[in-house]
């Protein structure tokens, strides 16, 4: 096919959502439907999800439209009827979301967002809503492993934007690592986009680029004399410190300060301790010790327990690709249409039928205790604090944009009132997630219903 102009964001979508939507609009099926999406599971050594994504979803919805460019684009395909595409052109998002707040700690089965709308609509933005949920709930998830292995006295920040997947996932990494508590991220693109602080030190080329390390040094030095942070294992890193050092006398000669130094390869735990050793005894108490290279969660685990004296953590790859959770099984699923509760009963991807509110229950001392899905229609159970709240109605925000910082604020009460033992990153102890008994009752009512259909018992012939 011909290159052509980029194509609006509703032409996001699977190619089979718009032949189910014209054959929706053939049948003249419109009644209302209820899309629920949802993670079957969590991913491995995972004991909770952080949902994300929801408020830059809702941004894209309200202006959800196919273009005339779109329409001829389409046109071009020779898939669909003329008279559908220009019912096509005149379909705007109409219907309504409800949605857990973005920052929420979820858990397997439970609604993130649930969007009720005429079927076709609700069809149309599954591709959208599945993309953006899943991507931005998978890397707010591994962040916030990443920050809990660091521990409240030490930074870190999103390093990741060359090597993730692309230009917009390289974006949701720095978004997604401020949500929890990232001190902030190398990416300019995304600092400028969301006002996240930006961090950054030197690369190696620097280095290579002078006849000698402490010629690189003292250049860099001179033009950032107060924010200087040295990449020091270019060569030799023990070498590269001492140069490090060399250089903060010569600054504080003139009146100014290194920030720090970076380790970026070989054991950081020990390169780390003759670091602080050497800048002590130099005089300098104050030199930061930033590490990179490789880090993850496990890796901060295991620095922290051995004390390694670093300040500071650069996550890149291993966080910005969510390298031992690349993926996360979740669905965006028919849950009603015309009032009628829907379920599929495919093998290990059942799923539960109806409209769905999620309730929080709560210790006295603001402890997550449980949590129970039921019925959208049921009245709520005492004390449980219902997660999903109406955000578009009729096609517009309820309520004005929430901000990023507002959300990272959200997930920081989040965090606190979960159990310390479902963050383990190794062997997380499961949450309790209950159904209610009327949900319990329907799913077993609308499975036995379907089974029965499907395998009606055979009459044996009269004698």
């Amino acid at each position: 096919m011909t290159p052509r102009m980029l194509p609006s964001l509703a032409t996001f979508t699977d190619l089979y959502e718009l032949t189910m939507a014209q054959a929706y609009w053939q049948e003249g099926m419109a009644e209302t439907a209820t899309f629920s999406f949802f993670f079957r599971s969590l991913p491995p050594h995972r004991g909770y999800l952080v949902a994300a994504g929801i408020e830059p979803l809702l941004a894209e919805l309200d202006g959800f439209h196919f273009t005339e460019e779109d329409i001829a684009a389409l046109r071009q395909l020779r898939r669909f009827h003329e008279d559908f595409l220009s019912y096509l052109a005149g379909v705007r998002f109409t219907g309504s979301v409800r949605a857990v707040a973005e920052g929420t700690v979820v858990f397997a089965n439970e609604p993130l967002l649930e969007v009720t709308a005429p079927i076709l609509q609700a069809q149309l933005v599954e591709t959208l809503v599945v993309n953006r949920l899943h991507v931005y709930t998978l890397l707010a998830s591994k962040a916030a492993r990443v920050r809990w292995a660091a521990g409240p006295q030490r930074q870190v920040v999103d390093f990741g934007a060359r090597r993730c997947h692309g230009l917009e996932a390289a974006d949701i990494a720095a978004y997604s690592g401020w949500l929890v508590g990232f001190e902030g991220t190398s990416n300019v693109h995304a600092g400028l986009r969301y006002g996240i602080p930006l961090y950054g030190t030197m690369a190696h080329s620097f280095v290579t680029a002078f006849p000698h390390e402490l010629d690189a040094f003292r250049a860099y030095a001179r033009t950032f004399p107060d924010s200087t942070t040295l990449l020091v294992d270019t060569y030799d890193t023990v070498a590269g410190i001492k140069h490090a050092l060399r250089i903060a006398g010569e600054l504080q000669q003139q009146g100014h300060q290194l920030r720090g130094i970076r380790l970026d390869s070989g054991d950081l735990a020990s390169l780390s301790r003759i670091a602080r050793q050497l800048a002590d005894a130099a005089g300098f108490p104050h030199l930061q010790i930033f590490a990179s290279g490789g880090i993850d969660e496990y890796t901060i685990e295991q620095l922290v327990a051995q004390r390694a004296p670093i300040d500071a953590f650069g996550v890149g790859t291993k966080y910005g690709v969510s390298q031992d959770a690349p993926y996360g099984d979740c669905a965006y699923k028919l849950v009603s249409y015309a009032g009628r509760a829907t379920l599929k009963l495919s093998e290990h991807k059942q799923t539960l039928p109806g409209s769905k509110q999620v309730y929080r229950f709560y210790d006295p001392t603001g402890q997550m205790l449980y949590d129970q899905i039921a019925l959208a229609e049921e009245p709520p159970p005492l004390g449980g604090q219902p997660l999903l709240h109406e955000v578009i109605h009729e096609g517009r925000r309820v309520h004005p944009p929430v901000s990023l910082d507002a959300s990272r604020q959200y997930f920081r009460q989040q965090w606190a009132s979960l159990p310390e033992p479902c963050k383990d990153l190794h062997n997380p102890v499961p949450y309790d997630v209950q159904l209610s008994v009327r949900l319990h009752q329907l799913t077993k009512q609308l499975s036995e219903q379907l089974r029965a259909e499907l395998h009606p018992p055979d009459h044996m012939p009269a004698g």
